[in-house]
Formats: structure tokens, C-alpha cells, sequence
């Protein structure tokens, strides 16, 4: 199997996505060779880079499947790269930012259920526990606005604001805030920089991913962790709506939700810091 890595987008990728111009997929899925369907899966480097490859060295031949990992450390390419036939699959995101990308982008995409969770969690280099949070600080947070409200749910679970009545958690912005007892002021990151910029502010909301890239534990480092009972964040398998029914595809999501992954995951993370969602 090969891994590949994509760490930043270009300047002209990312105008084209910014614009919507998005192109059209391809009808085929994956490389045949002999009995063997080669998949190309984009994937953020942990955990699903590491999912995946468990799934291609361990049970992956046994299904005629070779999966070929793509990495990715921008959050902007995974969907790009699948909606224009660059990769034939994707595992990065919850349904929350792959339905604000489809308004956004006009993607046709469809994902499949849950595999895994990775809880968001509060980090600090100075504050040992969230309730010595002191007047004024500093707090990062997600500038993407499907994962924005998912850490202002999780300040507003452990008191540290308020979100208007009404509002879904879901949706919610920082102008959706309505108290802020403490006067936090947030500061608006890419995902991939929270971890970077972690000392330069007081405390900093954390992708579960992004946080393990960096060598921080959610479960054990963090000061406040997301909770996972009802949590609507599970990362899932997804793929171009035109091929939701493909059987080489099907074949990769039903391994990916078998006991063996879900052994691996518990074993793996056993600390809690990446959960199956299954």
C-alpha cells in the first residue's frame, strides 16, 4: 500500500473551490487487476490514515480490495480532490461540514454512518483546569463554521458562555453568543494552526486529529473534553452520490465498520481519545 501526503493547497485550488467551481466526477471507481480493486481513499493522517491502513494490511486482500491512502492536512481538498475523480473515496468528516460543503460547493456527495468519533478538546500550556480560566483570556477556536459551533456547544456544556435560546448548536457562531461571564475573547484559526498557535493564547478548542498530529491527547491532556453520547460528529466513509452504490465501495465501508476495526480502534486509542462510533 501506498501512502501519499497533500499538506497545503495552492493558491489557484483554492480560489476555484472558493469560487464553487466545482467539476464532475468519473463514473469509474478504483484500478482493476485481476481480482484486485485498487481504491484511492483521501484521509486526514490520524486517526483514518491509520484506520485505513489497518483495514488494507489486515483484511483489505481477503475482499479484493489494495486501498491506496491520500493524506491530507488541509480540510479544504479531501471533497475537492473527490468530486473531481482525483481520489475515488474519502474519510475526514461529519456530516455537519460535509452538508455545509455541499451548500457551499455544490458537491454531489453522499457519506455512509459513522466509524469513528474524535472528541474536540480545550487545551491549555498554563491552566490545568477549565474552571481557573481566568477574566479576558484568550481562547482559539475553529474558524470553520460547522466545527465553530460544535466548540462553543462544548464551552456553553462546561459554563464558560452562554448561546442564545433557539439556537442550534450545530449552526452556532460567536454572534450567537449571549453571555460571556468571563469576557473570553476567541481568536478564529484554520484547524490545522490551533495546535501551532496553542501558546499563544490562554487556552485553544482542538480537533481530535489535529491535536493527535501534534502529540496532544485529548483524553489525557485536555482540560475539558467533548462528550460523546448523541454526538452527531462521527467521521464516515464518503464518496461521489453517483457511486454510493458500487460494490468495491460498499465491500471498503462494511470493513470499515467490522469488529476487527472496531477492536483496533479500542486498542489502538484505548485512552479514549479517538472513539468507534459503532
Amino acid at each position: 500500500m501506498k501512502t501519499k501526503l497533500i499538506a497545503i493547497a495552492t493558491s489557484a485550488t483554492l480560489l476555484l473551490s472558493g469560487c464553487g467551481l466545482v467539476g464532475g466526477g468519473t463514473d469509474s471507481v478504483g484500478e482493476k487487476d485481476g481480482d484486485i480493486t485498487k481504491l484511492t481513499v483521501g484521509a486526514t493522517p490520524v486517526p483514518q490514515g491509520d484506520i485505513l491502513r489497518y483495514v488494507d494490511e489486515n483484511l483489505a486482500e481477503d475482499a479484493g480490495l489494495d486501498i491506496e491512502v491520500t493524506e491530507y492536512t488541509d480540510y479544504t481538498l479531501p471533497n475537492k480532490a473527490l468530486n473531481d475523480g482525483d481520489i475515488d473515496a474519502n474519510y475526514f468528516q461529519h456530516k455537519p461540514y460535509l452538508d455545509s460543503e455541499v451548500e457551499g460547493q455544490g458537491y454531489e456527495i453522499t457519506g455512509f454512518k459513522p466509524i469513528n468519533l474524535e472528541p474536540f478538546a480545550l487545551f491549555s500550556k498554563d491552566i490545568k483546569d477549565v474552571k481557573d480560566i481566568p477574566k479576558n483570556a484568550k481562547i482559539g477556536i475553529n474558524n470553520d463554521p460547522s466545527n465553530q459551533g460544535r466548540a462553543l456547544k462544548m464551552l456553553e456544556d462546561a459554563k464558560l458562555i452562554t448561546l442564545k435560546d433557539g439556537v442550534d448548536a450545530v449552526d452556532a457562531k460567536l454572534s450567537d453568543v449571549e453571555d460571556n461571564p468571563k469576557n473570553v475573547k476567541f481568536v478564529e484559526a484554520d484547524a490545522a494552526q490551533l495546535a501551532r498557535t496553542l501558546e499563544d493564547v490562554d487556552a485553544s478548542v482542538i480537533n481530535g486529529n489535529n491535536a493527535l498530529e501534534a502529540g496532544l491527547n485529548p483524553a489525557k491532556d485536555g482540560i475539558l473534553l467533548e462528550k460523546a453520547e448523541d454526538n452527531p460528529y462521527g467521521n464516515f466513509l464518503a464518496v461521489r452520490t453517483e457511486n454510493k452504490d458500487d460494490e468495491n465501495i460498499k465491500k471498503l465501508d462494511e470493513l470499515l465498520h467490522s469488529p476487527e476495526v472496531k477492536k483496533f480502534i479500542e486498542k489502538k486509542w484505548a485512552d479514549g481519545s479517538v472513539l468507534p462510533s459503532f
